[in-house]
């Protein structure tokens, strides 16, 4: 995949342009021109339709994902800012979609610590667990309960209705599921994983009790 090549050296361009003081719609801009900067490069001699998958978006601190704010958006990036971004872009129906997490420090030596570290680790852990088990003969809520043992292990709790989904041509939320965190209200039945699944693989950790709100960022 090409593409998904393509999507982290934009994401890697983003993350050097991050610092404090930088507006979070003119980074977001700048990584989606970087994305149909990629896409020219590949394909121009066949009839593929190809673009963007997922538009950038940068969430910040409290705020779990999706943010992808309006043009007249003033937001800043501050100092010790925990950092989300999302990006994504399509070559004919298949996504490669890339998320990373870091904080945004002047002194890029100085340790992150306390729970915001905590949250970091329990994240990056959670991922490489999961990575380790979708494979064939593994099933979805083992990596459910993977999760759980490790956000237990640092005092911080998966977010509920986060689901990670199969991805197929033109489908980006496939019927195969893995719950980031099992609830009372949100159960998946097991679902063994086969060679050639696909999965958009979503690890959500918070400090909190792990119950998002929705809202609409203006």
């Amino acid at each position: 995949m090409v593409h998904f090549k393509g999507m982290l050296d934009v994401m890697g361009k983003l993350i050097k342009k991050t610092a404090v003081g930088s507006k979070i719609i003119e980074l977001c801009i700048f990584a989606d021109n970087l994305i149909y900067e990629e896409l020219a490069k590949y394909y121009n001699k066949k009839t593929i339709f190809k673009g963007i998958a997922m538009p950038t978006c940068i969430s910040v601190n409290e705020v779990c994902a999706y943010n992808s704010p309006l043009i007249e958006d003033s937001t800043t990036i501050k100092e010790g800012d925990l950092v989300k971004v999302e990006l994504g872009a399509h070559v004919d129906g298949y996504p490669g979609i890339v998320a990373h997490s870091f904080v945004v420090q002047s002194d890029t030596k100085a340790p992150v610590t306390g729970k915001k570290a905590e949250v970091i680790l329990a994240a990056y852990k959670s991922i490489q667990a999961a990575l380790r088990l979708i494979k064939p003969g593994n099933t979805n809520n083992q990596v459910t309960s993977t999760i759980a043992k490790i956000c237990e292990s640092y005092d911080v709790n998966p977010v509920e209705g986060v689901l990670s989904h199969e991805i197929k041509k033109h489908l980006i939320d496939g019927n195969k599921v893995i719950l980031n965190k099992e609830t009372f209200d949100q159960k998946a039945e097991d679902s063994e994983f086969q060679i050639h699944d696909v999965v958009g693989l979503d690890v959500f950790v918070s400090s909190g009790d792990g119950k998002p709100k929705e809202v609409l960022l203006i």
